[in-house]
């Protein structure tokens, strides 16, 4: 195999793009190489198989996903409160809105990760990763609820997050943002 971080790195985001735009049957070698604009057979010199691909996709696709420190840190300079947590959670939205690509892309190795045992692995290793370190990060800002409350939360803004984008009529006629905060105030304690 090819070492190249950074064009490994290029043709995994080329990945991301492909299988958000195509699905995962239409994510090949090929496709990823014209995503990439890298001459044919690039891709197939960095991966050992799309088994491969789609594992290396599975563990980018977090990290293009997660806010830079500093903008966490901004974030959190409100006190906090239940409304930091509605906030918080209004931004979540954003930034997935922002980066929607790569939740069509997520949503895509979700299913695929039934058929593929060694993406579902890395899938799970990474959203369960993820889902400690968000506990761990709301009980060390002091925010309100516990564990549970963040289990929930998570669950809650998912499933929003796949009615917004798989079926944005399903919620049609409600802003994202007064979702949200029904969403937060059933579910985190209030102060």
């Amino acid at each position: 195999m090819t070492r190249n971080p950074e064009r490994r790195t290029a043709l995994v985001d080329a990945a991301i793009e492909v299988l958000a735009r195509e699905g995962a049957r239409g994510l090949t070698f090929r496709a990823v190489d014209a995503q990439a604009g890298v001459p044919a057979g690039t891709a197939s010199n960095y991966f050992a198989s799309r088994d491969d691909l789609f594992t290396q996709v599975g563990s980018r696709i977090h990290v293009r996903m997660t806010p830079a420190p500093a903008a966490v840190d901004e974030a959190m300079r409100p006190a906090p409160s239940r409304e930091l947590v509605a906030e918080l959670m209004r931004w979540l939205v954003r930034r997935m809105t922002d980066e929607r690509t790569g939740y069509l892309a997520l949503l895509e190795l979700r299913l695929e990760a039934t058929r593929r045992p060694a993406l579902r692995a890395e899938l799970d290793r990474a959203v369960r990763n993820a889902l400690e370190e968000n506990v761990r990060f709301h009980l060390d800002a002091g925010l309100p609820g516990d564990a549970d409350t963040v289990l929930v939360l998570y669950l809650a803004m998912t499933g929003l997050l796949v009615e917004h984008f798989t079926l944005p009529g399903v919620l049609s006629g409600t802003a994202l943002d007064d979702l949200v905060e029904k969403v937060v105030a059933r579910i985190v304690p209030a102060e």
